[in-house]
């Protein structure tokens, strides 16, 4: 079973490394999303540049590319659970480690020469299968601090890190906590590290605020 588990999870890493900003970009615009705006593949540069219908289909696709990696890797290891027994291979675990799989897939896309986004939207829908009130939790605190600040990368980052408390202290009791708590922290950092430009911009309020546009 333990064969079952690896390739289950390196089937996350490849259903995360399906980039759907390049994809739409190209669809919409026919260019490459890295190579416009910030150059970054992920659902915000794909609504500054190539408009709100191709950035509302990158958000959707790419929060359901995670809930898909996820919701199998939980299924999974249900199913391994149930016929050897043991912590280790819970269900949380598995849904854990294939939406961690899943992000690392999206940042670094094999299929796109492991040049990805940042894993927000992603993150939604691997937590709507692990936690969901946690991803509820940060998804009205992103939209609050966004629409008052008008600064997306802001939003991000203070979600991201409410998504990991509120993830800790509603863990899945029915598993051991601390692999919990790594795969959570993990994603959590992988969000943050993905802002650390964004971060410095906005700390010299040099980041730039939402909008919407077609660059073609």
């Amino acid at each position: 079973m333990g064969i079952t588990a690896v390739v289950t999870v390196i089937a996350a890493y490849l259903i995360g490394s399906i980039n759907f900003a390049v994809i739409f970009a190209k669809a919409f615009v026919k260019k490459d999303v890295r190579e416009l705006g910030s150059g970054n593949a992920g659902a915000t540069n794909v609504l500054r540049n190539a408009g709100l219908l191709a950035g509302a289909l990158t958000f959707v696709f790419d929060a359901l590319k995670g809930f898909v990696a996820t919701y199998m890797g939980r299924e999974i290891f249900r199913y391994i659970s149930e016929n050897n027994g043991g912590d280790w291979s819970a269900p949380i675990i598995g849904a854990y480690l294939c939406g961690t799989a899943c992000m690392l897939g999206h940042v670094f896309p094999f299929f796109f020469d492991f040049k990805g986004g940042k894993g927000v939207a992603t993150s939604v829908g691997i937590f709507a299968v692990c936690c969901p009130v946690a991803i509820i939790s940060g998804i009205v605190v992103f939209v609050l601090v966004t629409a008052f600040s008008k600064y997306v990368s802001l939003g991000s980052v203070i979600a991201a890190v409410v998504v990991v408390i509120m993830a800790i202290i509603f863990y899945d009791k029915t598993a051991f906590i601390l692999p919990q708590i790594l795969l959570i922290l993990a994603m959590g950092a992988i969000v943050i590290l993905k802002h650390k430009s964004n971060i410095k911009r906005l700390i010299a309020g040099t980041e730039s605020k939402i909008k919407i546009g077609r660059n073609g």
